[in-house]
């Protein structure tokens, strides 16, 4: 019995550290490719204005509002689809964050922003996704 929870514990702490480790992969392979879609998107500028001091809470309701419109996309165009599973563990990752904000933003500022960082550059990788499916043409 003891044997047992001790196999299912150390599997579940292997799980979370390959999600964790693909996720950061996931991003780090895709930054910087990204370009912005419209300029009435706001996770381009998370980074920056972070780092002037702007409120984290006004920062994660920008995040909110712009995965709330590529859901929005995905779910009513008919061409556009996150079904890869790189696309999955990502939009999982951004989930995973919020929750992780959530928890930190009072108690770790530092972590939340790092949460909120995640989370910009992940919507910034789905939006990139679903221009490319879209055959948005970007200027350079």
């Amino acid at each position: 019995m003891t044997a047992s929870i001790l196999i299912f514990g150390f599997s579940l702490i292997l799980l979370a550290y390959w999600f964790r480790a693909s996720c950061l992969l996931l991003l780090r392979n895709n930054s910087g490719k990204y370009r912005v879609l419209d300029p009435r998107f706001g996770f381009h500028g998370i980074k920056d204005r972070l780092q002037a001091g702007a409120d984290p809470e006004a920062m994660h309701e920008v995040l909110a509002r712009d995965y709330r419109l590529l859901t929005y996309l995905l779910g009513h165009a008919a061409a556009l689809s996150l079904d890869s599973l790189e696309d999955r563990l990502l939009v999982l990752d951004y989930k995973v964050m919020q929750w992780y904000y959530r928890l930190t933003k009072s108690a770790a500022p530092e972590h939340a922003r790092r949460a909120l960082l995640e989370m910009a550059a992940v919507v910034g990788v789905l939006a990139q996704h679903v221009g490319e499916q879209a055959g948005v043409e970007y200027q350079a």
